[in-house]
């Protein structure tokens, strides 16, 4: 992997927080929408791939920004759970 990919990984990421965090509201910043956006990916791709659940869109970033924030909403949800 090289530079460019963990930057377009780290923005994909910190849009998915941000977008995720107009569904499940509470006080955050920068760094708190890039850990939810990263972990959401891992967690997204995880869920709807276990869930055989094609998302349909053709557009590689939107796909990843769309995976990412479901798996954001999902880590979100949890950690107001545990805490």
């Amino acid at each position: 992997m090289d530079t460019r990919n963990i930057v377009i990984a780290l923005c994909l990421g910190l849009v998915a927080g941000w977008i995720a965090s107009w569904v499940i509201p509470g006080q955050q910043n920068l760094i708190q929408y890039l850990i939810s956006g990263v972990i959401g990916s891992f967690v997204g791709s995880f869920v709807l791939n276990k869930a055989g659940i094609d998302l349909g869109i053709r557009n590689e970033y939107a796909r990843d920004i769309a995976t990412a924030t479901i798996g954001a909403i999902i880590v979100m949800v949890i950690a107001k759970i545990l805490t």
